[in-house]
């Protein structure tokens, strides 16, 4: 394994990764990358049988199963669900997580979903790789480190934005192949059967990631893949490394 060869997936919660953008960091484990999945919070008020307590130990345990999957790790940032603050601290921590894995790629969530949690991770994700490389931001324990990451965003859920605006991503990765590792991987996810369907109205939660896989899989001709937006600003880099990694199984637009 290449020890440049990192992939990072920076979401909100636990599952978000497995809802999102596993299949891509299935493709990518198998070329002999690293996989690290993260989130802002422990996914503390996904529950309505748990104290928060209770229900943090109990999420992250599955995050933790769920990327040992891909011989991965698991890491939280212990943020409060429902109140990820674009923050100094807030900030300061994620910026600390990618000094510490260092990686080339960097999922992360759509800048424009169905809650703020995800807005706010998105942004925050956004500027931590913008900010790895400087300086003059003290991250103890955690060096900085050039270049920028490659930064991508996964579909937002259902595949539309906060106003209801479909979005169209503009690389799609086929992940038909590895459908099977994706789904054991939010099936450890266990937990939030019953907090999808008392809160969201959603039963076999399987069944709506498979959903939008299929949708975008129809874009590209395939049974399923996942969808993402590299992110093109000044200093970000400009070339598509998923393309160069995955190859035929990535379309772009």
């Amino acid at each position: 394994m290449s020890d440049d060869k990192v992939v990072l997936s920076l979401g909100a919660h636990p599952d978000d990764a497995e809802f999102m953008c596993a299949g891509t960091l299935a493709l990518l484990r198998e070329r002999g990358w690293q996989v690290h999945i993260a989130t802002f919070t422990p996914g503390d008020c996904g529950t309505i049988e748990y104290s928060r307590e209770e229900i943090s130990r109990i999420r992250k345990s599955e995050a933790a199963k769920a990327v040992a999957l891909l011989d991965g790790q698991y890491h939280c940032l212990e943020c409060d669900d429902a109140f990820i603050m674009y923050d100094r601290p807030t900030l300061v921590k994620a910026i600390a997580l990618i000094r510490k894995v260092r990686p080339k790629i960097v999922f992360t969530l759509s800048p424009s979903d169905y809650m703020v949690d995800h807005d706010m991770a998105s942004k925050l994700t956004q500027s931590a790789c913008f900010c790895c490389g400087i300086v003059n931001i003290d991250t103890p324990g955690a060096e900085p480190f050039e270049p920028i990451p490659h930064l991508y965003y996964a579909d937002p859920v259902e595949g539309k934005d906060k106003f209801g605006t479909q979005i169209p991503p503009g690389t799609i990765v086929d992940v038909t192949g590895v459908m099977d590792v994706k789904t054991k991987m939010l099936v450890c996810h266990e937990s939030q059967r019953n907090w999808l369907l008392a809160h969201h109205g959603i039963d076999e939660y399987t069944e709506q990631m498979k959903k939008l896989g299929r949708k975008r899989g129809a874009d590209i001709g395939v049974e399923f893949a996942e969808g993402f937006r590299q992110h093109l600003g000044h200093a970000y880099p400009q070339d598509n490394l998923l393309k160069a990694e995955l190859g035929d199984l990535v379309r772009t637009k």
